[in-house]
């Protein structure tokens, strides 16, 4: 606010300001008109009319200077009111940005989940940026059965698939379906893929990872972990569905507004702040 007002107070004074140099203007322009009939007459230097015109010539482009400076000042604050000010925005957005991160003194997961790779201890000092531990949500989990590819030729996206955990000894069956799978094998994707370059190829049936999506309320009555072994069957007898995805998928992994509340609180305080800068309204 206080810049507002000085922008305005800044209008104002060139607006002064341009007063004063037409004043000098016509002053010289005076001066000028008195002297040039004196010199066809001899009874003044040509210097002097020299100067005189200068004069004029100075105080013309000090008044072209006052007027522009005018103008911008008055791009400022003219036709906006005070809320919607340049300077007034910009401020709010600093306030919101130094409230926000003095509130936000906890660290909060985006996700529900539980707590692995911990790499922090309590005392120590960390920087922005800095992994401090893996956050993960075992409410939605997915399998990637390795299938062989001889048994490729009839799977397809959206078949139901039944998941075995070793975890319960293949006594409780999770539920889910096949989301997609991998455009190549796991040895050609692998860090130093096999090169066959002297002729001695021994086959070796490969494996393509296929990815099951499994059922949230199979997890919530018996919850898995990550890394655990399983036997996957997929039903075949639907086949009308993709062999490959057709579209990329747009759905997040993860959403989170755990960050919302504070954006909105940092919003209300700074159009508080504006409201009690404005003073009392008539």
């Amino acid at each position: 606010m206080r810049q507002v007002r000085q922008e305005k107070s800044t209008a104002d004074q060139y607006d002064s300001v341009i007063d004063t140099r037409k004043l000098e203007l016509a002053r010289a322009v005076a001066d000028l008109d008195k002297r040039e009939p004196l010199l066809a007459d001899r009874a003044i230097a040509p210097e002097e009319v020299r100067h005189a015109r200068e004069s004029v010539e100075l105080a013309r482009a000090a008044l072209t200077q006052a007027v522009r400076q005018s103008a911008s000042s008055h791009a400022l604050v003219d036709g906006t009111q005070v809320a919607d000010n340049p300077a007034v925005l910009q401020a709010k957005a600093a306030f919101r940005d130094a409230w926000i991160a003095a509130q936000r003194n906890a660290v909060v997961a985006p996700v529900t989940g539980y707590v692995a790779e911990r790499s922090v201890q309590l005392g120590q000092r960390i920087q922005a940026g800095q992994a401090l531990m893996t956050v993960i949500p075992l409410n939605l989990l997915w399998v990637d059965a390795n299938f062989k590819e001889v048994q490729l030729r009839h799977l397809r996206i959206g078949q139901t698939a039944r998941v075995r955990s070793d975890l319960y000894g293949g006594s409780f069956i999770f539920h889910g379906r096949v989301e997609g799978m991998s455009a190549g094998t796991g040895a050609a994707f692998s860090l130093l893929p096999a090169q066959n370059a002297s002729g001695n190829w021994i086959k070796v049936v490969q494996r393509v990872p296929v990815r099951i999506q499994i059922d949230d309320g199979d997890l919530v009555k018996s919850p898995l972990r990550v890394g655990l072994s399983a036997t996957v069957t997929v039903d075949t007898t639907t086949r009308d569905g993709p062999v490959l995805a057709m579209a990329p998928t747009d759905t997040p992994v993860g959403d989170t507004q755990v960050y919302t509340p504070d954006l909105d609180r940092a919003n209300a305080e700074a159009e508080a702040v504006v409201r009690r800068n404005l003073g009392p309204t008539r």
